[in-house]
């Protein structure tokens, strides 16, 4: 399974893998042989080489034995024929440069990824966003600096220590690489906030500031620590690609290796045309023709119908499900900085995807049609509990003052509903955790455990790995030294911080993150699927601290919050990796990052409810601001901390959803069994955790991009991949890089400009791909 990367296709092995060589000196890998081949009876020979450029052509490891391009198939193809091996140690790294660009992105990308996450649909900061500002801000720092290599004779200085660190000379590749794993870092959003947010807005509760600062720090290095010890076998190992990577690694390669040659001129120009048509197009589905965001022919054609709405439209938030929608919004058809990129998200995964979203539709409809779970009695997509009656659940009337049930309360106002999706939704979770489980043990049990076996007996066998030994390695003491720290300050914070969650309860939490750390890692790195664990830490935590939805929310923030950071700081070891960034740097970097997003990321939240808290209680929000996440994430403590022996017992209104992990764990078993009968007929490529999990995504948000990503992977991954694999190596990546990237700035400056971030909204007027009510035409439902 782990070898047929994309879609289960075998192919020949490289031809040649190449040696990796650890001397000082920049290597390129460019021994020439000669290739022959045979046409029209004569022998002709075609000059190439073993590695070489990643863009190059005529390279022996791209050839098959008609001498045509391979399509990329195997983890080898991928790490290296998409991937360069060259390397120079002597560029400098620690420079000035290095920390003012850091620090001011890390402090910009903080403050936006708060901004986005509450958005009505999650949008992530881009990393692609972040590499194209950092080479931007490089570059005039390089021009503008003084320093001993100055182009400009008035900033030439002295060739000494100091001016080397304010302007070495050419801003390069490393310099870079910093800059981003620094500012990617504080991007990446903290559970705990939605812990704060929940407090302010639903319990009327706002914690000292210190403490809340503190709990950030402590949840968020507490997954670094635990990922930088297990770094030996979810980074260094060749089957640890992470398809997401790629579109980063190539706009590396292309930015900073032989740009004064001419087809690599080409490339950069073919990257900021996209850039910049990305970055003008984005006003219109954004803000101009929000039409455009889900155009739904149903719509058009039946607008007084709710059925049409719920399954076809999806242009609004928690309106329909957006079946057939045409979505022109890159924000949601592209990869948007997250895992689920259109053209780097391997086929078999996006065909499981997809498989799951029919499911998910199907069982959405079928679900509300025959009123199961009472769920005509409350909105269709819905992240709010209610009483029967369909008003909402008034959560405040059940609890003591620490935040506790009473019994009492409870039996006099009466339990809880859930809108039937939303209950879906959980189903597919929990069925996606054990099939997780399973789907692990079965196609890649044997090989993590062979690879943890290799990493103890440090015979790790990777191209990548053998040149990073030129650098200092991170002693495993300070990433042992960061886990420490990080469970100090988490236990003395839920003591001073009202959490009250056991000092017991709480080092489960950390082993719970300790177990699944290396299964979700291990499948983001070679399927770029993320299996969900967020449900099964609260059905945990609900098992150990019964009645506390406070304690709940806690236990859920150190069990899965610390396994998401782990797997973010494994994805970005592995590009200091690939792009051959000393590793004590990238380990600087990324606590860096850490501590100044957690404060930032604190400072915005609150701005954000203080100044929106009205909108970010009702149901739909509005196409800026929406509170569905916190929404979601209080309704779950409640549900699972405060009130699981109630409502999921085998015989409670909700038992279906726990006992669905152990229907879960079954899942898998038919198409292993199949396969080892059939292999031919590539049942290894149903990726059963990932149809699992989307049985319920699209219980809220704009879903009306579904179908076109699942369009485009189809074009990018299938036809682009297969039938010009020699574009698809040297564009594919490239085009992701650059639409992201436009995308990103355009949302920056429309956020700031006119979407309400800094204060004011200023609304497009109405018109006819503008119009009231929803961008679709779909009637509204909420």
């Amino acid at each position: 399974m782990m070898s047929s990367l994309v879609d289960g296709v075998n192919v020949p092995p490289p031809i040649n893998k190449g040696s990796a060589s650890s001397d000082n000196e920049k290597t390129s890998f460019k021994d020439e042989k000669s290739f022959e081949k045979g046409a029209d009876d004569k022998v002709s020979v075609l000059r190439v080489t073993d590695i070489g450029g990643v863009f190059e052509d005529g390279r022996a490891i791209d050839l098959g034995e008609d001498g045509k391009e391979r399509p990329i198939v195997s983890a080898e193809d991928w790490s290296l024929r998409l991937i360069s091996l060259d390397d120079d140690p002597t560029l400098p790294v620690w420079t000035f440069r290095l920390w003012f660009c850091s620090m001011g992105l890390s402090c910009f990308g903080a403050v936006l990824s708060q901004i986005f996450s509450f958005r009505p649909q999650t949008v992530y900061v881009s990393q692609l966003f972040l590499q194209t500002a950092a080479f931007g801000l490089g570059k005039l720092l390089e021009e503008i600096l003084p320093g001993p290599n100055n182009r400009l004779p008035l900033l030439r200085t002295s060739d000494s220590a100091f001016w080397r660190f304010i302007n070495p000379g050419p801003f390069n590749i490393k310099e870079h690489v910093g800059i981003l794993i620094m500012s990617a870092a504080a991007t990446h959003g903290a559970l705990a906030i939605n812990i704060f947010s929940a407090d302010d807005l639903f319990y009327g509760f706002q914690p000292n500031t210190a403490i809340a600062i503190f709990t950030l720090l402590g949840s968020q290095l507490l997954g670094y620590g635990l990922a930088g010890m297990m770094r030996s076998f979810l980074v260094y190992p060749t089957f640890i690609v992470f398809p997401n990577l790629i579109p980063t690694i190539q706009m590396f390669e292309v930015l900073h290796n032989n740009t004064d040659n001419f087809l690599q001129k080409k490339r950069i120009k073919f990257f900021w045309i996209l850039f910049v048509g990305a970055f003008i197009w984005e006003w219109f589905p954004e803000y101009i023709a929000p039409l455009l965001t889900g155009v739904s022919i149903m719509c058009l054609a039946r607008r007084d119908s709710a059925w049409v709405t719920r399954i076809f439209g999806g242009a609004a938030g928690n309106e329909g499900l957006g079946l057939f929608s045409l979505c022109f919004d890159w924000n949601y058809v592209g990869s948007g900085g997250s895992a689920y990129g259109a053209l780097f998200q391997p086929l078999a995964t996006q065909l499981s995807l997809f498989g799951g979203v029919l499911i998910c539709i199907l069982s959405f409809a079928g679900v509300y049609a025959n009123n199961v779970w009472n769920s005509q009695s409350f909105p269709f997509l819905t992240q709010l509990l209610y009483f029967e009656n369909g008003t909402e659940y008034n959560q405040t009337l059940i609890l003591d003052a620490d935040y506790s049930i009473n019994a009492t309360k409870l039996e006099a106002v009466g339990l809880p509903f859930m809108a039937g999706t939303q209950v879906i939704s959980k189903i597919g979770a929990s069925l996606s955790f054990g099939a997780t489980v399973t789907h692990m043990i079965l196609w890649n049990g044997k090989q993590v455990w062979d690879t943890i076996n290799i990493a103890r007996a440090n015979k790790i066998d990777d191209a990548h790995y053998e040149k990073m030994k030129v650098y200092d390695e991170v002693p495993m003491w300070w990433y042992a030294g960061m886990f420490v720290a990080s469970i100090a300050m988490a236990l003395a914070t839920n003591y001073t911080g009202e959490a009250l969650l056991p000092w017991w309860a709480f080092f489960i939490a950390v082993g719970f993150a300790t177990i699944f750390l290396p299964i979700i890692s291990t499948l983001y790195a070679v399927l770029c699927y993320v299996p969900g664990t967020e449900d099964i830490a609260r059905m945990l935590g609900a098992a150990l601290v019964p009645g506390k939805p406070h304690a709940n929310m806690y236990f859920t923030m150190y069990a899965y919050n610390s396994t998401e950071q782990g797997r973010s700081m494994t994805r970005d070891l592995k590009m200091g990796q690939y792009t051959k960034l000393p590793p004590r740097v990238t380990f600087t970097m990324q606590c860096g990052g850490a501590i100044i997003g957690a404060i930032l990321n604190y400072i915005i939240m609150k701005v954000v409810i203080n100044s929106n808290r009205e909108i970010l209680l009702s149901i739909q929000g509005t196409n800026v601001w929406s509170g569905a996440s916190i929404q979601s994430f209080n309704s779950d403590a409640i549900t699972w901390g405060g009130l699981a022996k109630y409502l999921y017992q085998p015989s409670g209104r909700y038992g279906i959803i726990p006992m669905s992990i152990l229907i879960g764990l079954i899942v898998p078993i038919p198409f292993w069994l199949l396969h080892r009968k059939y292999p031919k007929l590539h049942f290894d490529g149903v990726i059963t955790p990932m149809i699992c999990s989307e049985i319920g995504a699209l219980s809220g948000g704009i879903n009306s991009a579904v179908f076109n990503t699942f369009l485009l992977c189809m074009f990018s991954q299938f036809y682009l991949r297969r039938y010009h694999p020699r574009w698809f190596r040297k564009y594919n990546f490239l085009m992701s890089a650059a639409l992201d990237g436009g995308t990103e700035v355009m949302v920056f400056v429309y956020s700031f400009a006119v979407g309400g971030a800094g204060g004011r909204v200023v609304n497009f007027p109405n018109w006819a791909l503008n119009p009231t009510g929803n961008p679709d035409y779909c009637k509204r439902l909420t």
